[in-house]
């Protein structure tokens, strides 16, 4: 494992640094013109007022699944439940699927519940903000692909929506790639207030002000759409073994793992979590100590990735 790692983290310099193996002629025709999307800062901080507060009893999960849904079905889907019975109890994922005109489907996800005594804004409100925003602007345009957006439940407590949602062989029959949401709006600007998990490579960034991108070494087309979108912003992409997970737990911890496990690629798209949250699961973590003009260049940096990898060929 100790060699295998010191490969992994070569790959991560050289994704960092260098830029990465796939080139962009491999990943998006320059032809090709798509419409442009525009995030709007309202409309993800009317979510965050909607969802910053505690879900993780069933009855506050429940009161977010029918904002939700409500919400969802005002930008014309009809939303699928998944329940399941999960270690919190009753679980509910919800699915909202917009066709493509071709074959293949890209999931864009993040979980909505909460642990105890938190109202988690950051965790995992902005997430879902941005989900529920990413569902607004894809629901009337038409790509190659089709978009699903999925909601899911009980990831606080062991992933378990994220493994109900792979365990149903329906859900991954053409399914081309996951892209997971997890903690999107907080930054720090001091020096050093951004700490790393040991055994990455020196050098990285000392202030939390960057988009972090983790995704499966099998897949790097999926990290690459990521680096290759112009960016108002820092993003740092991490490749990742995903046989890893003994030398690297903390990269392990969010909905992206289970989609890993069965052989779908996947990223992570997240501010880095606890490695920059002080507030992380605190019951500080309110609005107020958001960055909403990140969140909202993080959302659409997702929106214009997202839309490079539904058209393509």
């Amino acid at each position: 494992m100790k060699k295998a790692w010191q490969l992994i983290t070569a790959a991560i310099l050289a994704m960092l640094i260098g830029g990465g193996c796939l080139s962009l002629a491999q990943l998006v025709d320059n032809q090709r013109t798509a419409a442009p999307l525009t995030v709007e800062t309202a409309r993800l901080r009317s979510h965050l007022q909607a969802l910053s507060y505690e879900r993780y009893a069933e009855p506050d999960r429940d009161t977010a699944r029918t904002y939700l849904i409500e919400t969802l079905s005002t930008y014309g889907y009809e939303p699928a439940v998944q329940p399941f019975d999960g270690r919190n109890g009753r679980g509910v994922n919800l699915i909202a699927t917009r066709p493509g005109t071709g074959v293949g489907t890209l999931l864009v996800g993040a979980h909505y519940d909460t642990v105890e005594e938190t109202p988690g804004a950051d965790d995992n409100a902005s997430a879902v903000a941005a989900t529920l925003e990413l569902a607004r602007l894809f629901a009337n345009i038409s790509t190659r692909r089709t978009v699903q957006f999925v909601l899911f439940d009980q990831e606080e407590v062991g992933l378990q929506g994220s493994s109900a949602f792979v365990a149903n062989s329906e859900n991954l029959a053409n399914l081309q790639g996951a892209v997971i949401l997890e903690m999107i709006g907080y930054t720090c600007a001091e020096p050093g207030c951004q700490q790393y998990p040991p055994g990455l490579p020196p050098g990285l960034p000392a202030r939390g002000t960057f988009l972090g991108v983790i995704g499966d070494m099998e897949h790097l087309a999926l990290l690459q759409a990521f680096q290759q979108q112009t960016a108002a912003l820092q993003v740092l992409t991490l490749p990742v073994a995903a046989a890893a997970i003994a030398a690297q737990p903390d990269l392990f911890r969010s909905d992206h793992v289970p989609f890993w496990q069965s052989g779908i690629g996947a990223v992570m798209v997240t501010d880095t979590a606890d490695f920059r949250n002080p507030h992380y699961h605190q019951p500080s973590d309110r609005i107020d100590s958001l960055d909403l003009p990140f969140l909202t260049t993080v959302t659409q940096h997702v929106a214009n990735t997202v839309q490079s990898l539904l058209d393509l060929p």
